[in-house]
């Protein structure tokens, strides 16, 4: 994934220019800074992540009461207990429904990376941000493709089954974690 860039018009201007722009913007803060860039590519990249994640959820609730519908059946004379099995690949529809949210959650929910003006004296901020978006740039790939092969599952008792591995081959937490581990030398 390859992210747009867009030249920065103060750093050719003189020195009369960089000083009203720099008044303009407050003293420094700069919409061109390729930091600043960086930080809201972040942001947007996580924005469409979660909502990949919330059509996975979305899906897979719908599969969920289209099962309980179709094999969860009221109970009757006949039959008080509902089957067990069913009740099973119910529980693991919730389940990854759950797990679907709480992914979606934490990474909508995340720490953003501040400007701190002292800190950007003593550390290279840019090249973090950097690596901090090619790690978001796999998670959308990973991502992308978990909600593809979730969408393309269309009858709950396959996708009960499938959607614990689903989940767990789908390396999400692992690019997540690597994303924060990125984030923390920033802190």
């Amino acid at each position: 994934m390859e992210l747009k860039t867009t030249a920065n018009p103060i750093d050719s201007a003189g020195p009369v220019k960089q000083v009203l722009s720099n008044l303009f913007y407050g003293w420094g803060y700069n919409f061109y800074r390729r930091e600043n860039q960086l930080r809201a590519d972040d942001l947007l990249i996580r924005s469409k992540v979660s909502e990949l994640l919330g059509e996975s959820r979305a899906h897979t609730g719908q599969l969920e009461a289209a099962f309980r519908r179709e094999h969860l059946p009221p109970p009757t004379r006949e039959r008080p207990f509902p089957d067990a099995a069913a009740v099973g690949a119910a529980q693991v529809l919730q389940r990854s429904a759950q797990q679907f949210e709480a992914l979606e959650t934490t990474i909508r929910n995340a720490a953003v990376p501040e400007m701190d003006r002292i800190h950007q004296r003593h550390r290279n901020e840019r090249a973090t941000l950097e690596q901090l978006v090619a790690a978001d740039s796999e998670l959308v790939l990973a991502v992308v493709s978990l909600r593809d092969a979730v969408v393309a599952l269309a009858d709950g008792a396959a996708a009960a089954a499938q959607l614990p591995r689903l989940l767990e081959t789908g390396n999400i937490r692992a690019l997540w974690e690597r994303r924060e581990q990125i984030l923390s030398v920033l802190q």
